[in-house]
């Protein structure tokens, strides 16, 4: 055994890469693979964006400097601007607001900042596997909140005061959901904030999807927009998947000011700061019109369906909720017995076909596959073609 096995963190060694990630990364391996298992959107950084960053290459000549940690004043703003749109609160930009490079990045800070040994955080079962992973690194322990599959995912309110304990730091919800394409309603959503309040805990709001509800636009509630849970709420809002700025890694945390205080020492120690040119990127997609989201939508909406459709013709081999949000369908393998990394593995093998294993997200998500059909058609087409053709389907 090597001595680098000795000096690497017990919590690092024992981990492993998210299956969303070994998988892409196996995938990329085999030649003229169908890809499913990366939710990487195939739409390209809106043009408005890329001519605007463009422009300041050429005359802004702090564009290579560091930033303040908290980011860019006028992003700060513009995102301040953003979250009172979506959610009615109005937040201070200083006191509030921190720049962050993605989603993934603000969590990271969020969970370093709050979890000593033994800690706990609440996570829907399923939930999005980094979340899992991260909690661990930071030596804290995931508790799953299964969600009600029979129910179409979801939230099982009567089961949550049970899973509190004093150790419990937080509750996080993604809606629409990562992995299942869930919205949760609003009266359940009210419930779990009243339940965080009564027990003085945080929830975290990870907001990748928001923008993406297809017929769902009038029944979408956002919990950051009560008034009551504002010092018991930190949101989240990502650019990587309604802007297509997934490379660019930006994002907004909007939180109490004393856990601003708090999170920005770890923020600083790791980063600096996001990288100025995509905050750069970030002023441009936000001052100007973004008609392109509802485009985006669109087109999404016709995979979900496509999708959709082609699940429906292999009634005997999979079982599956119709997702109402995000871009992710998560159905469960009915045929065989195989665990869902087996089946995912095999599928890889012998079709060429990359999903992500379920099990990656939670317990409850064995035996099920997630899809990521932000990919474009013939992709789809062409990975249902081989898993008919890996089942033995006729056409």
């Amino acid at each position: 055994m090597s001595f680098i096995t000795d000096i690497v963190s017990r919590n690092v060694h024992e981990s492993s890469i998210s299956a969303i990630k070994e998988m892409s990364m196996l995938a990329a391996r085999v030649d003229g693979v169908a890809m499913l298992s990366w939710g990487l959107p195939s739409f390209r950084t809106p043009e408005y964006i890329r001519e605007g960053v463009k422009q300041c290459l050429d005359n802004d000549v702090a564009l290579g400097k560091y930033t303040l940690p908290d980011g860019l004043p006028e992003l700060r703003q513009l995102a301040v601007e953003k979250h009172q749109e979506k959610t009615g609160i109005k937040v201070d930009a200083n006191e509030h607001l921190m720049i962050s490079a993605g989603n993934m990045q603000a969590l990271n800070t969020l969970f370093h900042t709050m979890l000593d040994p033994g800690d706990e955080i609440i996570l829907t079962d399923p939930c999005f596997a980094s979340h899992i992973q991260q909690i661990h690194l930071f030596s804290g322990t995931p508790v799953y909140w299964p969600l009600d599959e029979a129910n179409g995912w979801s939230l099982n309110i009567d089961t949550l005061p049970g899973l509190i304990t004093e150790k419990t730091q937080a509750i996080v919800l993604v809606s629409p959901s990562n992995p299942t394409g869930k919205i949760f309603s609003e009266e359940d959503l009210r419930r779990v904030g009243a339940i965080a309040l009564e027990h003085n805990l945080l929830l975290i709001i990870d907001d990748p999807y928001s923008d993406f509800l297809y017929e769902h636009q009038d029944s979408y509630f956002n919990l950051a927009s009560v008034e009551a849970l504002k010092n018991h709420i930190v949101y989240l809002y990502s650019f990587s998947k309604a802007y297509a700025m997934g490379g660019w890694r930006l994002s907004y945390m909007v939180m109490p000011a004393e856990l601003k205080h708090e999170a920005i020492k770890v923020h600083d120690a790791t980063m600096i700061c996001a990288p100025r040119i995509s905050q750069v990127a970030g002023i441009i997609a936000l001052s100007q019109p973004s008609g392109h989201i509802r485009e985006f939508e669109g087109m999404l909406l016709k995979r979900r369906e496509l999708i959709c459709q082609r699940l429906d013709n292999l009634p005997q081999h999979f079982a599956y909720q119709r997702p109402e949000g995000a871009y992710y369908v998560f159905p469960k393998v009915i045929t065989g017995n195989s665990n869902a990394r087996d089946f995912a593995i095999d599928l890889l093998n012998q079709a060429k076909v990359a999903v992500t294993p379920g099990s990656a997200f939670g317990p409850a998500g064995e035996y099920h596959v997630r899809m990521a059909y932000c990919v474009d058609e013939d992709m789809i087409n062409l990975a249902f073609d081989r898993i008919e053709q890996y089942f033995g389907v006729r056409s």
